[in-house]
């Protein structure tokens, strides 16, 4: 018995040897590819601001991107008439696309988490406030209490493909959520191409996985909410290493007002119709996906420090960097501690 038994252990290594050998150099011959194959970079103007995807790939997939952030635009940009959002705003009679409902229904879900801090009804308001910001022009409050009725993510519902509103002048807005959702769908199309290590930014709106050129994480940066939105050379009030996650930020450099010589983010309080007044001006958050973390980070910024900080305590999914000012306009930070390990020191 032992002998054949031998036996049987001599030629099972004799098949399982050249296997192994095989396996080896086939996986040495794997990393060899990957460490010659090289990062390639996609750029241009996007959605009113900039996109750029660094990918590590053979292939130029950039004609495959832009077409995707086309397809995105084609659904949810307010600033193209003929797209879903658009007609649905104009009340037109259509079935909306896959890319308006996973939007749509992901923003029902983080107003419904948020207590309606963050609603995409709030078109009307944004647009009634619009360049006032920069002009120091407000809205009265009558107008302000006109828009209200029409104002409430629970006034406006996705039914058969189709939205059904209470109010014919209720308009939605998914500009706080679209360019996350962008960069989630063009690492979509990144990774059904194969493509392990990218970093995907559009508008300060990030998502990336695996490494950098360099063979590090991905490095990506908090700006300091500097008045100057000119500037291309903006402070980080830090530095987060980034691999497999998304990462959005709301209140940035961009959007700041003055009222009685203190600063304020343009961030529209949908229960009030008022910009927010508080000491919060930049919150980032972190989390599975960018659209996710994109609307999260707008519901902080209206919550204000506070209450974002209560709401973190019941969804571990997520983190957060804040920026915040305190009564002599010094700047102060605080973050998540699941998220200080993500900071470069």
């Amino acid at each position: 018995m032992d002998s054949k038994a031998n036996d049987r252990r001599r030629k099972a290594l004799r098949w399982q040897v050249p296997f192994l050998l095989l396996l080896i150099v086939a996986t040495v011959l794997i990393i060899r590819h990957q460490n010659l194959m090289p990062y390639q970079l996609a750029k241009g103007p996007v959605f009113g601001t900039f996109y750029s995807v660094k990918y590590q790939c053979d292939d130029d997939l950039q004609s495959l991107i832009l077409d995707e952030l086309k397809r995105v635009d084609a659904s949810l940009s307010a600033f193209n008439d003929t797209s879903v959002i658009s007609r649905v705003n104009a009340n037109k009679d259509m079935t909306t696309d896959e890319r308006f409902e996973e939007v749509f229904s992901l923003a029902q879900k983080v107003a419904e988490q948020t207590d309606g801090c963050f609603d995409i009804t709030v078109a009307p308001l944004v647009n009634a406030w619009g360049f006032g910001f920069k002009q120091g022009i407000s809205p009265t409050q009558q107008a302000i209490d006109s828009i209200m009725p029409f104002i409430g993510y629970k006034k406006v519902k996705l039914q058969a493909h189709r939205i059904v509103k209470e109010h014919a002048q209720t308009m939605l807005d998914a500009s706080a959520i679209a360019k996350g959702y962008a960069c989630d769908r063009v690492a979509t199309l990144l990774r059904a191409h194969d493509v392990q290590n990218f970093v995907v930014e559009i508008g300060g709106e990030v998502v990336a996985q695996g490494k950098s050129e360099k063979g590090e994480p991905w490095r990506v940066g908090i700006a300091q909410p500097v008045d100057d939105s000119l500037s291309v050379d903006i402070p980080n009030m830090a530095v987060l290493s980034m691999d497999n996650c998304a990462m959005a930020t709301s209140g940035n450099y961009r959007n700041f007002y003055y009222r009685d010589g203190k600063k304020y983010a343009h961030t529209i309080n949908p229960h009030e119709g008022r910009p927010v007044q508080h000491s919060l001006l930049s919150a980032t958050v972190v989390a599975r996906n960018c659209a996710t973390a994109d609307a999260y980070a707008t519901a902080f910024m209206v919550m204000g420090l506070d209450k974002a900080k209560t709401l973190l305590e019941g969804h571990s999914e997520l983190s957060a960097f804040f920026i915040f000012a305190d009564s002599t306009g010094d700047y102060h930070t605080w973050c998540s501690p699941k998220l200080e390990k993500k900071l470069m020191k």
